[in-house]
């Protein structure tokens, strides 16, 4: 998950106002013996993290994660889970499915990913380090720290006989950071199974955001496929019988590269481009792929007839033909009004540990998959409940040793909370 860095300046004055309003309007003490134990355990949550990045778990690193999936399992069924690998049909990595079953009412999911961005051998130029309030490592924010706080803050409830739920699932995928195209249906599936989920996607570090925080919206993602066929020749004997399916590309995208501005709820840009044949040959075919974001129901759809309607227009080339295909795949995610109390209840916890502000993001143009968790509406779904960090998917990622003890507190106390509503 990236986070839009353009709006969050001023959403982050926004938030901060209403946090420190929020704060200041109830500043009930904090559970003092859940805070002594997200306190104890910050030593054995940094172990955590650093045992976690050892184990390089690339999307398309296999080995990886199937580590992850052993070290993950080991973790849930320790605490008495009922655990199950769900194999995905897009990867020999499983799912991790981990069921702990209460004597409450509320069915409760929480999710995170196992998969980095980050090739094999990554730990050799970027080694796990410690600076000051910053532990640095591949992966560690997105999502290691997320599975910490999961890890760590279910240990701890258990460790107090805390059992006011019909049930928790944890479920661990392995192919978020490429587009969760094999856990998804099976995310948005469970989802709709249970009342409140839980995304444990990293908070934007202090250092950006000046505060931590939840997310409250986050785009979905598509990909437009421009494909231009055209007529092959001799580039040297017969140029002028080709039709250069490559130039009439090129031609394109430059008229359409601020079309999605006009459809609103939709932003595109094209990152791919290619062509095939020999170098001494006229290209005949000839396609290019864009980067789509989407915030509103419909927007990828109307972006792909405007861009039909756009190249279908006009030609640089003549007897060239250019189609638009457009590929949906993770869904957006917005907090509903269910979501958003949920969120202010967090605030209020937060405001519990000496009045700490707790900002509320708006949105951003990155993916999450509280998107697939949130598809059915049945859910309330809430978002990044893992750990303060920066760097994804960069070098030089970390998370903020600071924020440990306070996401292990929030998610604790809000857990008891879902219980008792």
């Amino acid at each position: 998950m990236l986070l839009s860095l353009r709006r969050l300046a001023g959403a982050t004055a926004i938030a901060l106002a209403a946090a420190t309003a929020c704060g200041a309007a109830l500043a009930a003490g904090p559970d003092q013996a859940l805070l002594d134990a997200a306190r104890a355990a910050q030593p054995a949550v940094v172990q955590s993290l650093k045992d976690m990045v050892t184990i390089e778990s690339g999307s398309a690193n296999m080995q990886g994660l199937a580590r992850m999936a052993d070290y993950t399992s080991q973790r849930l069924q320790a605490m008495g889970a009922k655990m199950e690998r769900l194999s995905m049909t897009t990867s020999a990595a499983p799912m991790i499915k981990a069921t702990l079953t209460g004597t409450g009412k509320r069915r409760i999911m929480l999710i995170g990913h196992m998969d980095t961005v980050y090739p094999a051998g990554i730990l050799a130029s970027q080694p796990i380090r410690e600076d000051g309030n910053r532990l640095y490592g591949p992966g560690i924010a997105d999502d290691k720290g997320g599975l910490a706080v999961i890890l760590h803050s279910l240990e701890i409830l258990k460790a107090q006989g805390w059992k006011d739920y019909a049930q928790i699932t944890v479920l661990l995928n392995p192919d978020e950071e490429i587009g969760s195209l094999g856990s998804g249906e099976t995310i948005a599936t469970l989802a709709a199974q249970h009342d409140v989920v839980l995304s444990c996607e990293p908070n934007v570090a202090k250092a950006v955001a000046k505060s931590e925080s939840l997310l409250l919206a986050a785009a979905g993602t598509a990909t437009a496929t421009m494909q231009v066929k055209g007529r092959s020749s001799h580039a040297g004997a017969a140029p002028e019988l080709g039709r250069n399916a490559l130039l009439e590309l090129a031609y394109q995208m430059q008229e359409t590269r601020d079309l999605a501005k006009t459809i609103p709820g939709a932003q595109m840009n094209w990152t791919q481009a290619k062509t095939t044949g020999p170098l001494n040959q006229i290209p005949e075919t000839a396609s290019a792929v864009g980067d789509v974001r989407v915030t509103a129901s419909g927007a990828a759809q109307k972006l792909q007839t405007a861009l039909q309607q756009k190249v279908d227009a006009g030609h640089l080339i003549p007897d060239t033909k250019t189609t638009i295909a457009m590929e949906e795949g993770r869904p957006a995610f917005v907090a509903d009004t269910r979501s958003k109390e949920l969120a202010a209840r967090a605030q209020q916890i937060y405001a519990e540990m000496d009045g700490r502000s707790l900002i509320l993001i708006p949105g951003t143009g990155g993916g999450t998959d509280a998107g697939f968790a949130g598809r059915s509406g049945k859910a309330v779904v809430l978002e990044s409940f893992g750990l303060s960090g920066f760097g994804y998917h960069a070098r030089d990622e970390y998370v903020e040793l600071d924020s440990i003890v306070p996401r292990l507190y929030l998610m604790t106390r809000i857990l008891q909370e879902i219980g008792k509503n």
